[in-house]
């Protein structure tokens, strides 16, 4: 009799605890919610207790290059640094991981000549970024942690250590070279955007501003080939930068899940490095579709009229993209450092936070909010090795196409 009073008692005492946290869990003190399981009633305060469970994966070049010429040594990354990135703001901004990008800009087109094909030095250059970058991780150990696939970001993250992937921002920088791309793969690269603002031999470019004439109206053939070819490697296909006709062929041709790294909604401001409706249209599982997320950039002039962007006016094109594709679909890119300008309330990494506050007041909760911070691009990762897993056990053959352009090879039977 005592043991059937003592569990009705706890019986009555778990209902009424349950009774109260569901009826009354908004009276609580922010203090208490992380013990019960809810978020705190503040809305920065709940964007930290999420984000210290999901912390944020973004987009992210780098001002090594042209403020240090490349000197590491140089480099301290620990104290603040003139730009928007260094490891206290990363810290604060709650950043669990990102694309180091390995950006070198466009040739003049007078010196690499209309087929693509005349010597510049963008390879070598990016080989020195990918160098830049591999050496900032090293010297960073206990923040930094190199990382080539989902799997290592995930542990990475669950170290405590902020995940570093590299990318190649234009496929301007293969050198018109697929075997090029094989072998940024074996230094770390895990995306490539298909152009940067200018067409190159393998797709067409958005430009900056309108009225960029078209070249091969979206991908080229070879173009095709290297997607193949990133598919098969596991390398993601990154859409931003390039022009609506090469984003809708690309996103139906890739056999994985594909990309847009920095890039807002054209339909919540319009200029052409915005993704248009139509083009978020064809994100999703369904025929004719294909998975992938777009990171939405923080640059003002993508984001609103002059003097009009801020931390409002980021969210809605977050919520733009989220109510066209659905909130498994979008992520954060930022693109600071790659920016001059930054919107209102967003200066520098450590304003994250911020952003993810603004949504929970939007009615975001903290499973959407894991999704916005990484876990989508997590998922997009992984369908990408999961396409590259399938292609090699099938018995899926490198590409070894040469630009068909190219002068020097292959060589004329008389030349033999």
């Amino acid at each position: 009799m005592a043991r059937k009073i003592v569990w009705t008692g706890l019986t009555l005492l778990f209902v009424a605890a349950l009774v109260f946290f569901l009826g009354f869990a908004d009276l609580l003190s922010d203090e208490l919610s992380p013990w019960i399981g809810t978020l705190p009633n503040d809305p920065h305060k709940a964007a930290l207790a999420i984000m210290k469970q999901a912390p944020v994966i973004v987009h992210l070049p780098y001002l090594v290059r042209l403020a240090y010429g490349n000197n590491v040594s140089a480099v301290d990354l620990e104290t603040r640094m003139p730009g928007h990135v260094d490891i206290p703001r990363l810290r604060k901004g709650r950043v669990g991981g990102f694309f180091w990008s390995a950006y070198v800009g466009c040739a003049n087109p007078e010196e690499e000549g209309k087929d693509f094909t005349d010597a510049t030095w963008i390879v070598r250059d990016t080989l020195e970024q990918i160098d830049v970058a591999r050496e900032l991780i090293s010297k960073y150990p206990d923040t930094f942690q190199l990382t080539t696939t989902s799997r290592e970001v995930e542990v990475a993250i669950s170290n405590g250590k902020i995940a570093s992937l590299i990318g190649i921002e234009g496929a301007h920088q293969l050198g018109n070279s697929i075997a090029a791309l094989r072998q940024y793969y074996a230094l770390g690269v895990r995306y490539v955007t298909l152009t940067h603002i200018c067409h190159n031999a393998f797709a067409d470019s958005c430009g900056y501003l309108p009225g960029i004439k078209p070249l091969h109206h979206g991908l080229s053939s070879f173009g095709r080939l290297l997607i193949d070819e990133m598919n098969r490697l596991g390398v993601l296909v990154d859409l931003s930068h390039t022009s609506d006709d090469t984003a809708s062929q690309a996103i139906l041709y890739s056999k994985a899940p594909v990309i847009w790294s920095h890039s807002s909604a054209r339909e919540v401001h319009d200029v052409p490095r915005n993704v248009p409706d139509k083009v978020l249209r064809l994100i999703g599982k369904a025929e004719n579709q294909n998975d992938a997320v777009v990171m939405v950039n923080f640059s003002p002039f993508f984001i609103a009229d002059e003097g009009m962007a801020n931390v409002q006016a980021v969210a809605d094109h977050v919520e733009h993209i989220a109510n066209i594709t659905g909130k498994a679909h979008v992520g954060i890119g930022s693109d600071f450092d790659g920016i001059g300008d930054t919107p209102t309330g967003l200066e520098d990494v450590s304003k994250y936070p911020d952003l993810i506050a603004e949504l929970i007041t939007r009615g975001w909760n903290k499973v959407e909010i894991a999704g916005l911070t990484g876990d989508n691009l997590l998922r997009i990762l992984k369908g990408a090795e999961k396409t590259a897993r399938h292609m090699q056990a099938v018995g899926t053959a490198p590409i070894y196409d040469l630009y068909p352009k190219r002068p020097d090879l292959p060589l004329r039977q008389d030349d033999l």
